[in-house]
């Protein structure tokens, strides 16, 4: 049974915390939502399931109820303890305390290696969490870089838009470009602030993300690449990919693309293209 507001505040109160800002913590509140999102995460004997920011263990208990191999990892010090005590007992849970980053564009070691063991293995990995929104967009990224093969979290829908956003919307970015190198994006619903405490401001999003990587090692540069060209996004082609190689003529082309029109236009397949024609790795 997942935990009600009350029992969450109570858990809160007993750890000696509350709800913390600088953690982009939103405790999920509404049971049916926390089901649906173990639901969707297919819960399988054998993989090894990621919670990033469990928080008071909703979501912890649904995903150990299920079955789970579960590793989460979580940055509160009062929260960490908590869970340690809660599920110390079970011998399918394993936490990290910490940040799941290390830095912008890194993961936290221990996370990592765990992920590296489990694909050495042929072993599945599987994010399933209700993401602390202001590390979502970058860890979403590395843990497929890192070969997480699925990931399923709840996050703010402005996150969600950009994730799945089409060229030349307002959405659209350097965000969009490599998640969509990496994986098949959906955003499955919509989910109201009241299904959350403390309710957040905006909407929030039920995510899915399937790996399907066609960057490989060049993810990291490619990146970089993408970032330089859409630094000027609304300038043309040709001024626009200066930015990021010095031979801007010769890429327009060979791949037969109108100069004058604008790099926010251009599809992700088309951003590849580009930063292959450039000599990228």
């Amino acid at each position: 049974m997942a935990q009600t507001k009350h029992e969450i505040q109570s858990l809160l109160a007993t750890a000696g915390t509350e709800p913390r800002h600088r953690f982009g913590q939103n405790f999920m509140i509404d049971q049916n939502l926390v089901r649906l999102v173990a639901d969707v995460g297919l819960i399988e004997p054998g993989e090894l399931v990621i919670e990033v920011g469990p928080g008071t263990g909703t979501l912890t208990e649904e995903l150990l109820a299920r079955g789970a191999d579960l590793l989460a990892v979580e940055i509160d010090r009062d929260l960490a303890g908590l869970l340690r005590d809660k599920f110390a007992n079970n011998t399918r849970f394993t936490l990290i305390e910490g940040d799941a980053l290390d830095g912008k564009h890194a993961l936290n070691p221990e996370l990592l290696e765990a992920i590296r063991a489990a694909t050495k293995k042929r072993r599945r990995t599987k994010l399933v969490a209700n993401l602390p929104y202001n590390i979502a967009s970058p860890l979403v990224i590395e843990l497929l870089i890192a070969g997480v093969d699925s990931l399923i979290f709840a996050v703010q829908k402005e996150v969600g838009e950009r994730l799945r956003a089409r060229p030349g919307s307002d959405d659209y970015g350097p965000l969009t470009i490599v998640a969509q190198m990496l994986a098949k994006v959906e955003v499955l619903r919509k989910l109201p602030p009241a299904a959350f405490w403390p309710a957040p401001t905006v909407d929030s999003s039920l995510v899915k993300m399937t790996r399907e990587d066609r960057l490989g090692k060049r993810a990291a540069t490619f990146s970089v690449f993408v970032h330089q060209v859409l630094s000027a996004r609304r300038k043309t082609l040709k001024k626009a990919l200066e930015r990021a190689t010095p031979k801007p003529d010769a890429i327009i082309a060979k791949l037969n693309l109108d100069p004058k029109v604008r790099a926010e236009e251009l599809t992700p397949e088309i951003f590849l293209a580009m930063f292959e024609a450039s000599g990228g790795k």
